[in-house]
């Protein structure tokens, strides 16, 4: 039951992270592809998440959790440029 329940998951995240990459290029403004990005590397750790269960190794988890530290400095960055038009003061 746990094997199809991670069957299932995989497809569904793999179609959120379908759906981001659409808005990712087709995003009409800078905010939307800012909020895109941001939801794509979300998906990107539960990928990773769902990885590590399914393969039962704990290596996933600390990836998983660098790509959310990287992902979040990411997003402050280009909100941080888009308000002020420069990231260093």
């Amino acid at each position: 039951m746990l094997d199809f329940a991670i069957t299932v998951a995989f497809g569904l995240v793999v179609l959120a992270i379908g759906m981001c990459c659409w808005r990712l290029l087709l995003g009409p403004s800078a905010p939307d592809r800012i909020l895109a990005l941001d939801t794509l590397y979300v998906n990107a750790i539960a990928l990773l998440m769902l990885l590590g269960i399914h393969l039962g190794n704990a290596l996933f988890f600390e990836a998983a959790l660098l790509i959310a530290l990287m992902g979040f400095i990411g997003t402050v960055a280009l909100c941080k440029y888009l308000l002020r038009g420069d990231i260093i003061e």
